[in-house]
């Protein structure tokens, strides 16, 4: 006798939303298939689809989180998979959002920050999209400011009962939650400063992968129940702008060991946090960090706009070191695209910002490491890019020169650029000499693009592997293990 397939329940928490929102079956498969394409994915979906849906069948992939986005943009509430009476999937668009208010870029981050500090390992497989740059960055450039951001008034009398949620739900405490009502004091605001720049040293000098946990863990443990305690105007500001430099590291670091959708994620969000502080020209830095990452993947064109995007948004007054640190990385875009007068002249504005800098300006914690040694580095990868071997070699080595030792990833970085550009100029021993030195470093680092740059520069030297010079480097390297 043959076995009938189970019966499928009717998905009616999906039919109630879809009448909420006022969608025709065809009228939900477009939006989903548009959300898609914002994020490379031709998803196809018709009226059909969703008939299925709502008779119980389970969409599988992406599909769940996209439809619970359609929802939250229709409803203007946060909805997820599961409100849907769909099946949770991985992560794949949750952390892309631009979220409407500072409550919601909390609830978005501080999921981000569980998940990555849990035992969620396809978080960190997520692919980079550069489709999910465009909304982002948009919204940033002509959004408003958050009028307020401060939360709660005096402190519960009794801080151990747990706020209400849904019923017969406990809230589950951890050792370190300050309950919800923490009133944040500027001391806890210098800690996550402090703390930014210890994790900051130990990724210049061992990688990103070093200490990155531990950062997500500080982010979940500490960071989010301050964002979810009590403080004033001013006091939450000062937060959330520690929260997004916490942010952005933790996406820089997940960026130097190759998790790139899990990066941008970190990206987006640290972007949001920088609105809520109200700090433009933070925002505008998060945007650089998102265009190096672009540049590192080869998208040219995105790491050009989001460029472009960062100057629009602090205009002309920003401090010259910032105007130079914006104009070096559209540079390094033009670059990767293999646009030589574009490219140039990105880079003459970099030079001309930077020499208008004077000393007693007023420049940005985060804008300080922009010196002659990092412009000089922006223009060896530039004109490494572009073939112009000799400029590259000349701007390297003077980088090399005036770069401080702790900045160990960098200098690695550098001397990749420095012997490729010895290559491409026939000097093939010194070449390998160098590429040796980086060699070594890399090992010593727990950094994926350390060990990317070093395997760049040993695809250069396949048409030369009979060499002596070249066997020589092998072997060396192959002695490090």
């Amino acid at each position: 006798m043959t076995e009938r397939p189970p019966q499928r329940t009717p998905n009616r928490q999906l039919a109630a939303l879809i009448a909420e929102a006022g969608f025709s079956n065809a009228g939900l498969a477009r939006r989903v298939d548009q959300l898609g394409l914002e994020h490379g994915l031709d998803l196809r979906y018709d009226k059909t689809s969703v008939t299925r849906w709502l008779r119980g069948q389970q969409p599988r992939g992406t599909t769940p989180a996209l439809i619970a986005e359609v929802f939250t943009r229709r409803l203007g509430r946060r909805l997820s998979a599961q409100d849907l009476g769909l099946d949770a999937c991985a992560p794949v668009y949750a952390g892309l959002e631009f979220a409407a208010s500072p409550e919601e870029a909390i609830d978005i981050v501080g999921g981000l920050w569980r998940k990555d500090s849990g035992s969620h390992a396809e978080l960190r497989k997520i692919a980079f999209t550069p489709a999910g740059l465009v909304v982002p960055s948009r919204d940033w450039l002509i959004g408003r400011a958050d009028e307020r951001v401060a939360r709660g008034g005096e402190p519960p009398q009794n801080p151990r009962v747990p706020p209400q949620g849904r019923p017969g739900v406990p809230r589950q405490r951890r050792d370190t939650d300050r309950g919800p009502g923490h009133r944040v004091s500027g001391g806890d605001i210098a800690a996550l400063r402090s703390v930014g720049e210890l994790f900051r040293a130990l990724d210049h000098a061992y990688g990103g992968g070093h200490a990155r946990q531990a950062l997500v863990r500080y982010l979940e443990h500490e960071a989010e129940p301050m964002l979810r305690g009590t403080y004033n105007e001013q006091a939450g500001r000062r937060l959330f702008a520690a929260a997004a430099d916490l942010t952005r590291l933790a996406g820089w670091t997940s960026y130097d060991i190759a998790a790139h959708g899990l990066a941008q994620r970190y990206f987006v969000q640290a972007l949001r946090l920088s609105q809520a502080a109200g700090d433009r020209a933070y925002g505008s830095y998060v945007l650089v960090t998102m265009s190096r990452q672009a540049v590192y993947l080869g998208h040219g064109r995105e790491a050009v706009q989001l460029a472009r995007v960062a100057q629009q948004g602090v205009g002309s007054s920003a401090p010259p070191v910032v105007q130079a640190l914006l104009h070096a990385v559209e540079a390094r875009g033009h670059g990767v695209l293999g646009e030589v007068r574009a490219c140039t002249a990105s880079m003459v504005r970099a030079e001309r910002a930077l020499e208008a800098a004077r000393p007693g300006d007023e420049v940005p914690y985060w804008a300080r490491f922009f010196d002659e040694a990092q412009l000089a580095d922006e223009f060896a990868h530039c004109n490494r890019d572009l073939q112009q071997y000799r400029a590259a070699a000349q701007h390297a080595e003077r980088s090399l020169q005036l770069r401080a030792p702790g900045y160990a990833r960098s200098r690695l970085f550098c001397r990749v650029v420095l012997a490729t550009s010895r290559l491409g100029l026939g000097e093939l021993e010194q070449a390998c000499q160098l590429g040796a030195e980086a060699a070594q470093a890399a090992g010593e680092m727990r950094s994926v693009r350390a060990v990317e740059y070093v395997r760049d520069f040993e695809r250069r030297l396949e048409p030369y592997r009979d060499a002596a010079p070249v066997r020589g480097y092998r072997d060396k390297v192959a002695a490090l293990g």
